[in-house]
Order: C-alpha cells, then structure tokens, then sequence
C-alpha cells in the first residue's frame, strides 16, 4: 500500500522509505515464524478462563490505561504532528479486536456444532469489545491518514500492530515459557529489524535520493584524455 501510494497518490517514498519498508515485513515475517504456536482453545468456557487470567487483566489494563493517556492527553496536543500518536491508537487498541474475534470464531464454530452459545454472556462481551475497538481503530486510522501521508501511516501502522497483536497471543496463550533459544534469538532478531525499518521509513522521508542517483555514486567515471 505504501509503496503504490508514491505511484498513484502521488505522495513521497524515497528509496529509505522503500527499504524500511522490506526490512518491516522481513522483520515481521520473522517475529511470526519463531513466535510460540497459539495453543488450542476449543470453547468458550476455555476461552473465558484464559482471558481471566491475571498476566492478561494486567496486560489489557495496561493497554487501556496507555491508549486512553494517548486519546484524551496526547493526541489532542501532539496527533496533527507526530504520526505515531494516532498510529499507537490503533495499534493498541487492535489487541483488543484480535482477542474478541478469536473468541467470536470458536462461539461460532460452537453455533455451528449445535452447542448453546446465545446464553453465555462472554459473546455479548466480545461483540462490544469488537465494535468499541473496530470503530476507535477506524476512527484514528483515518485521522492519521488525513494528516499524514499513506506511504508513512501504513508501515509504521502495520509494524505496529503486528507486534502488539504477537505480544498479545503470547501472553494470552502462554507458550512463551516454551520457546527455545533459537526462536527467542529469531524474535529479537525480527524486532530489531523492524525497528530499524522504521527508522529508514521516519527519519529520512525528506531525504531526495533517487535510485539513479545511487548508481551513479558507483558507475565507473570516464578517464581523463
């Protein structure tokens, strides 16, 4: 999306923020290669057991706490200049949507083996989650899209949340204590890559190289007569 963003809407992506872009996927694909399988939850009881425990109570308070600092301090003062701000939101919040599909998935698969669903409250629960969530996150996305351009938002949006998202399911699942130090190394790795995408994407946006001009910098120059 970024990349066909400078071709189509005309808006600015040098060959940092292309290069920033490829390091952000790699580094993501990696973060997911070698983050711990999900464990299996087949029902809703289960489900409810797990979103119960108190490593994901802090964790999802701690989320709340941050976007709602984010929402009513920050966004306010610094959202029409830093494109974090708005990016965060959305990221953070996206937690919260995961969880609640994943939990609305295995309440539909239960519907769909005949099993009562419409009495346990924990499906009311997570289609409000989902709604509360969804709409924040469309709502922010929108305003960073508006003030910022799409080359930018989307791969700091998609790093982003991407990482949120794989923090979530480890804690929320557990198999972090499993993970060997092979794909402990493989996550930092894919972290570090990431970030330094980011930096690449951020920090030379106003940087005019062109790929020509690169060349050029090593083509052979004509000898003297």
């Amino acid at each position: 999306s970024a990349i066909l963003s400078s071709y189509f809407l005309n808006e600015k992506l040098n060959i940092h923020g292309k290069l920033g872009c490829v390091l952000s996927i790699l580094g993501s694909t990696v973060m997911v290669i070698h983050a711990p399988e999900e464990e299996e939850v087949t029902s809703l009881d289960e489900m409810e057991r797990k979103l119960q425990d108190p490593a994901f109570v802090t964790f999802a308070v701690l989320l709340t706490v941050v976007a709602l600092v984010l929402i009513v301090v920050v966004a306010p003062k610094r959202g029409q200049t830093n494109v974090l701000i708005y990016v965060l939101i959305c990221s953070l919040i996206g937690a919260f949507s995961v969880s609640s599909v994943k939990g609305l998935g295995i309440a539909i698969k239960q519907m769909l083996e005949q099993k009562p669903v419409y009495g346990h409250p924990l499906v009311y629960i997570l289609v409000g989650i989902l709604v509360l969530s969804v709409s924040t996150q469309i709502n922010y996305l929108n305003k960073a899209l508006d003030m910022f351009n799409t080359s930018l938002v989307t791969p700091i949006y998609y790093v982003c949340f991407t990482t949120t998202v794989v923090t979530c399911s480890i804690i929320l699942f557990k198999e972090w204590s499993s993970m060997e130090l092979g794909d402990i190394i493989g996550t930092l790795s894919g972290f570090c890559s990431i970030i330094i995408g980011i930096f690449l994407l951020h920090a030379f946006k106003n940087t005019n190289i062109t790929w020509s001009q690169l060349m050029s910098t090593v083509a052979k120059e004509p000898s003297l007569p």
